[in-house]
This record gives structure tokens, C-alpha cells and sequence, in this order.
């Protein structure tokens, strides 16, 4: 077996071994909404004392999560809103979010991609070309709109041929709305008794709305290449 082929396993192996490890360890648990109340003020006396050392453990724990595509990352988005506040809570999030977002790319990618593409042939290639030719905005409006699980629209680019740079800042700027409202939430995280309709529809319809717009370049070129098409 190449090199290559052994880190391919390996990053599998790692991926499964992680998802395993959370759930044989009762991690879904720990992550939870009743456990994060149950220790909220042992969290924030943790923070206050240690506040860079909360910080570096925060972005780690929220990152790993996402990379793994391990369940909760609503509930740490709260949590993060609690111990740190809305502003900086938010920066965290996006940041560690658009860091694991990225890892979990890197590895599809590495691992997947060349092997998905050539059993899809002609019509994976043409899905591709479209997909790339729009890569900011289509990958903003999925991000903006919350219609697919989170892990799906982290895994789905990979098998595309969209930059790395492009995923990473439609990734950033596209999970900033959501994750404002989230760990805004969060700083009432004593009067939340469900994560069930936390958003309200008028909240939705704004994520739409933004969506909508990130769509907004794709139809004016599409419009502008009829008409030059019709002028020839």
C-alpha cells in the first residue's frame, strides 16, 4: 500500500475512531443543553479566572466538533454566548467554526474527491462546472439558509472543484448571521428549557431573505449572458 493510500485509511480511521470515542465516552451527554445549565457556574467561574485559557479550550472543543461532524454544536453555540457574551462568543464561533468546517474539506477532499468524481463521469463533471462557476454564492446560500445539516454543506464542496480560499470565505461571512442569533440566545441560556423553536419564523424568513441575495449575482450573469447570447 502507498503512502498516500495509508494516509487516506489513517484520516478515516481517526474520523471513525472520534465519532465512536464521543459516543462510547457519553459525549452526547456532556454536550447538552441540561448538562451546560447544570455547570453553568462552574463554566463562568472557570472563565472568569482563566479567560485566554477558556478561550483556547473553547475554540478547540467548538473546532474539533465541526471537524468531526460530532452532534451539539447548537448547544455550545449557546454555551459560548453564555460564558463569553454576544460579541466575543460570536467571533469564537465563526472562527473556530470556519477553522473546523475547513479541516473536515481538507480531508474529504484528500480522501474522496478523485474517486467520487471519476464514478460520476460526465454528469458529476457538468454538476461540477456549474457548482464552481457560482462557488461563492451558491456556497453562501446554503450557508446563510439553514435547509442542510451543517456537516453536509462542510462535505459536499470537497467534491467539487471550488478554491480552498473561496470555501473559506463564504464559509466565515456565511455562518456569521446564524451564529450571532445563536449565541445571542445564549446569554439567557437560564430561561431556554428546549433547543425546539428557538428561531422564530420571522428570524427564518430574514435567513431567506440573505440567501436570496447571495443568489442575486448568479441570475444577473445568467440574465446578461441571455441577452448577449440574443444580441448575437
Amino acid at each position: 500500500m502507498t503512502p498516500a493510500r495509508w494516509m487516506k485509511v489513517a484520516l478515516v480511521a481517526l474520523f471513525v475512531a472520534a465519532i465512536g470515542g464521543f459516543f462510547a465516552l457519553g459525549g452526547q451527554h456532556y454536550l447538552s443543553l441540561a448538562a451546560v445549565k447544570a455547570n453553568r457556574g462552574a463554566l463562568l467561574a472557570y472563565a472568569d479566572a482563566h479567560l485566554v485559557r477558556a478561550l483556547a479550550i473553547a475554540f478547540v472543543v467548538y473546532a474539533s466538533a465541526v471537524a468531526f461532524s460530532l452532534p451539539g454544536g447548537l448547544v455550545l453555540s449557546l454555551a459560548m454566548g453564555f460564558i463569553f457574551g454576544r460579541w466575543i462568543g460570536t467571533v469564537l464561533v465563526v472562527a473556530a467554526a470556519t477553522v473546523g468546517a475547513t479541516l473536515v474539506f481538507l480531508a474529504a477532499r484528500y480522501v474522496f474527491a478523485d474517486a467520487a468524481r471519476s464514478r460520476l463521469g460526465a454528469i458529476g463533471a457538468r454538476i461540477n462546472a456549474g457548482f464552481t462557476a457560482n462557488a461563492f454564492s451558491y456556497l453562501l446560500f446554503l450557508r446563510l439558509v439553514p435547509l442542510f445539516p451543517f456537516f453536509l454543506v462542510n462535505l459536499a464542496p470537497a467534491f467539487t472543484s471550488i478554491p480552498l480560499s473561496t470555501y473559506v470565505a463564504a464559509t466565515f461571512v456565511g455562518i456569521v448571521p446564524g451564529t450571532f442569533v445563536f449565541v445571542n440566545l445564549g446569554q439567557t441560556l437560564g430561561r431556554i428549557d428546549s433547543l425546539e423553536g428557538l428561531v422564530s419564523g420571522e428570524t427564518l424568513a430574514a435567513f431567506g431573505l440573505l440567501g436570496a441575495f447571495a443568489l442575486l449575482p448568479v441570475l444577473l450573469r445568467r440574465m446578461r449572458s441571455r441577452r448577449t447570447g440574443g444580441a448575437q
